[in-house]
């Protein structure tokens, strides 16, 4: 059953001959151009970024057991961080960040070759996190924040306070935010002292980059067919609940993961 917004754009197609389709292609083939020159004069100017020393000494949970800042480095002069929504007591991952979390895995080989280890990191504790990761089947490197201030730091977790007075400061202003978690992405440096630099983060929209999903559903006919829904990631699953044919409730707006221990009261699968 397709909604109305499913059907959109491909009831009336404006069918033409190859030679005035050509002609079309060729004028937005131009503009592609432009905006490709934009991104990379953006992707310049965002190096060109001042830097801010980390000074704060942050341990992390890992696999293997406490690890620095320095440490998820691994041997890299480059360190990129996902910001990962999954609180503690969370009975799994946020799906939105779990959709961008599906394409990291392949990511991971291809950065090393480039000086970059990608790390993600969340505040719940790692035995949480390892339950949630073994269930998606991600073999990329998670780290807990549970015991520090890391994620607070760098704006991606708010306290209950916070959250209580309608707005809290994500994405470099104050807003209404649905959780306690907020995704994210950060960048940092280690020179060959050992200094460590914060070089770059970007929140909401700016983690679009980094879902292929998305830049595949940009080309197709119907591209994201977002249009008409409260949330533009209603449809989005983790990638074990997908059921085909299933419609997408237009009206479901975002909400935080459920609490292990309301899901296991309420007996509620999804």
């Amino acid at each position: 059953m397709e909604s109305t917004a499913e059907k959109k754009r491909i009831d009336q197609p404006n069918v033409v001959s190859h030679a005035e389709w050509i002609a079309a292609r060729s004028e937005l083939l131009n503009k592609e151009k432009e905006f490709t020159r934009l991104r990379d004069e953006i992707s310049r100017q965002r190096r060109e970024l001042p830097w801010e020393r980390v000074k704060q000494e942050y341990l992390f949970e890992g696999p293997t057991g406490k690890e620095t800042l320095d440490d998820l480095f691994g041997g890299k002069s480059q360190l990129m961080i996902y910001h990962f929504m999954l609180g503690p007591g969370w009975a799994e991952g946020c799906p939105s960040c779990s959709f961008l979390a599906d394409h990291f895995d392949g990511s991971v080989a291809h950065l090393a070759a480039r000086d970059a280890r990608l790390v993600v990191v969340s505040r719940a504790p790692l035995a949480e996190i390892g339950r949630f990761k073994m269930r998606m089947g991600w073999r990329f490197k998670w780290v807990s924040s549970f015991e520090n201030d890391f994620n607070r730091d760098y704006n991606v977790s708010f306290t209950k306070e916070e959250a209580a007075k309608g707005q809290v400061y994500y994405n470099y202003a104050m807003q209404q935010f649905p959780s306690e978690e907020g995704p994210g992405a950060s960048a940092f440096f280690k020179d060959e002292a050992g200094n460590i630099f914060h070089t770059y983060s970007t929140y909401g929209r700016g983690l679009d980059m980094l879902v292929g999903a998305y830049n595949w559903l940009d080309m197709a006919p119907k591209g994201r067919d977002e249009e008409g829904l409260a949330f533009s990631m209603s449809w989005v699953r983790h990638h074990d609940k997908y059921v085909d044919g299933q419609p997408v409730d237009p009206t479901r707006i975002y909400t935080q993961p459920k609490s292990a221990d309301e899901k296991c009261c309420s007996g509620q699968n999804d």
